[in-house]
């Protein structure tokens, strides 16, 4: 597993720009905001953890498609799921994921405090927005990859991928900015949704390779 890990690490490194192609898409999409809202830094500061995460959230659908697709092209999948443990299949699926958040999202999350800066939000909206992204982000991972597997066998499922994880992620975004703003404004609960946001990840990250090793029997089939 230890070397499953470190293969799909290096191939999320190097595939189609890997890390910096996520970095660079999150800081354009924050990068926009300010133009399209006006300079009242303020407001920037008001919207700054909604912006970061809906950035984060939309990088992170980045490369989502190629979590299988390299797999499949090379025979490694086919080889994979010719085994009938399916509680295997789950494992390598759940590492898998962990390699593509680390080399896909994990940076956006080491990136966050930069552009939060560029948002104008102070050093409290920053951290715990970072704490956040860290705690909700793996989440988006697990659900994205139930829409890898699914559109594994399709010739151009990216966009298919996007649509499904969108649905699906959107509890994950709402605690997420729920707490990233109680951090943000003290008087504003930060601890109840925060616990939700790490609720929501262990339930996908149990639920998300289950789903995502039946989906690929059945692309399979």
């Amino acid at each position: 597993m230890l070397a499953l890990f470190l293969r799909d690490l290096r191939l999320g490194v190097r595939a189609g720009g890997g890390a910096l192609i996520g970095v660079l898409f999150f800081l354009a999409v924050v990068a926009v905001v300010p133009f399209g809202v006006g300079p009242d830094l303020r407001l920037l500061a008001r919207i700054g953890p909604a912006i970061l995460w809906i950035g984060a959230l939309l990088a992170s659908l980045l490369g989502l498609e190629r979590l299988f697709q390299a797999d499949r092209e090379d025979g490694s999948l086919d080889l994979l799921l010719l085994a009938d443990d399916r509680h295997m299949t789950a494992l390598v699926v759940l590492v898998k994921c962990l390699a593509h958040w680390t080399a896909s999202v994990l940076p956006l999350v080491v990136a966050s405090p930069l552009l939060g800066l560029f948002m104008n939000m102070d050093a409290k909206g920053i951290g715990g927005t970072m704490l956040t992204l860290l705690v909700g982000t793996p989440a988006i991972a697990f659900i994205g990859a139930v829409g890898a597997a699914v559109a594994v066998a399709l010739p151009r499922g990216g966009l298919l991928v996007s649509v499904l994880i969108l649905p699906l992620a959107i509890p994950v975004l709402i605690f997420g900015v729920a707490a990233s703003y109680g951090a943000a404004h003290p008087p504003q609960p930060f601890l109840f949704p925060f616990l939700i946001l790490m609720a929501l990840t262990l339930f996908f990250t149990v639920i998300g390779p289950v789903a995502a090793a039946v989906a690929l029997k059945f692309a399979a089939d």
